[in-house]
């Protein structure tokens, strides 16, 4: 059977069972059972085991549950409120303030968990209303939770560049810190887009009317609400940047952190700790068996020679180094469509990977634009879980076409960001390279 022909019968079948609904670690693990035994017969089932067993072996992989106990502890402390209520008071007044005070929350949350739903979830049940309240646009609210939110995969410390840190076998302190100024460029392409966009439309995101406006002793005072954020992300953010702890370590610093902080604030109890263990539990699985699933699918796929085959057909297709990348980001794009962020890293991540490596560039600066990518997957239909998210706390009335138009713009904002770090690499590449020297000299 030829490569190609497999190729069709493997992807095609993958798609035709995501599309059906089948939870992905079961299509996956499936289909490497099937295509294992047909290719190589039953004793090739130890390819499946040795998947397995890697899985467990992973070390990196360890913080991330860390990074989700920590969100969901901090989401159930009411962090979230104070972080509002304060930039309310400083931006409010400020055409689209609300909006842009969104981002900059969702931008923190980021620096302090690393994943998506936390941000979109605790914006859209304490933002989104408060928005609504005062005459926002739905769409301009609600698109603007969701890509602040997405934020989260890009600011480090992210779960999912610990997941291709460990895909790619690249140090995960390096791709945090390769992550932070173009999570930062995007932050300020969506503020700066919001900023003009409401300064046109005004009626689109209003200032807040002269009743709510507070003195500069209350704004200076309401600073007190950002104390244990910016503290959690030096715990977890700046040992990391300073060598003082490997990300996973830092996971563990960030989970008992939030801990103290729930118990400072009064709202750490048992229900809150068993719920956040469960939830933590239940995620973690989640991500272990697609991982599990998709690393015995793409090895079932390179032991074929596949690698090479692309190799061959990237190199010949005369695009040369930089069409072959572009062609990769075309091609994450799509897939973004109809796959979760997991799945398509754990299944053409290892393709690409080799291929870019011998090309000649960086893995690092790779890693990056595929996250950036996720990004754009979490907010384009019909699978993107932001979009998800958000339906499930709108309010009656809101529509799903409603959820589709309001990440419309914040995407192609998304891809203005991933074409710039394109072509300024250093955009990513400076600050570890800043960190790197420092430490070597120290």
């Amino acid at each position: 059977m030829s490569i190609e022909l497999v190729t069709l019968l493997m992807f095609g079948s993958m798609i035709l069972l995501i599309l059906s609904g089948l939870p992905i670690a079961f299509g996956l693990g499936g289909l490497s059972v099937i295509f294992v035994t047909l290719l190589w017969g039953q004793e090739a089932i130890e390819l499946i085991l040795y998947a397995t067993m890697d899985v467990q072996n992973m070390y990196t992989i360890v913080c991330v549950p860390g990074f989700v106990f920590t969100g969901i502890i901090l989401q159930n402390s009411g962090i979230a409120d104070d972080m509002f209520d304060t930039i309310r008071k400083w931006s409010g007044r400020l055409k689209g303030g609300l909006a842009i005070g969104v981002v900059i929350i969702c931008a923190l949350f980021g620096a302090m968990v690393g994943i998506s739903a936390v941000g979109t979830l605790t914006m859209g049940l304490i933002a989104l209303p408060a928005m609504l309240k005062r005459n926002y646009d739905k769409e301009l609210a609600m698109g603007t939770i969701q890509a602040g939110g997405a934020l989260g995969c890009l600011i480090p410390p992210s779960v999912v560049f610990a997941l291709y840190g460990v895909v790619a076998r690249q140090s995960v302190g390096q791709l945090f810190m390769a992550g932070l100024f173009p999570g930062l460029l995007l932050a300020g392409l969506f503020i700066l887009y919001i900023v003009i966009r409401c300064h046109f439309q005004p009626r689109l995101g209003p200032g807040l009317p002269p009743e709510e406006r507070v003195s500069w002793k209350e704004k200076f005072v309401s600073l007190r609400g950002l104390t244990f954020p910016f503290l959690l992300i030096f715990l977890v953010l700046g040992l990391i940047m300073l060598g003082v702890t490997t990300p996973t370590e830092a996971s563990a610093v960030g989970a008992i952190g939030s801990v103290i902080v729930a118990t400072i604030r009064r709202k750490f109890n048992w229900p809150m700790l068993k719920d956040a263990l469960l939830s933590t539990l239940k995620l973690t699985a989640m991500v272990a068996w697609i991982f599990i699933a998709a690393l015995a699918f793409s090895r079932i796929y390179t032991g074929l020679g596949a690698v090479k085959m692309l190799a061959g057909l990237l190199e010949g297709s005369g695009f040369g180094p930089w069409g072959t990348v572009i062609l990769m980001q075309v091609s994450f794009f799509l897939m973004g469509f109809v796959l979760d962020e997991g799945a398509m890293l754990f299944i053409v991540a290892p393709l690409y990977i080799p291929v870019v490596a011998s090309l000649g560039f960086d893995l690092v600066w790779f890693g990056v634009l595929y996250v950036m990518n996720t990004e754009m997957a979490l907010l384009t239909p019909p699978y993107g879980f932001n979009l998800f998210y958000m339906k499930s706390i709108v309010p009656k009335g809101i529509t799903m076409m409603d959820i589709y138009k309001s990440v419309i713009p914040y995407v192609g904002l998304q891809a203005l960001g991933l074409a710039l770090v394109m072509i300024f690499p250093q955009i990513a590449m400076w600050l570890p390279g800043l960190v790197s020297a420092r430490l070597a000299q120290g």
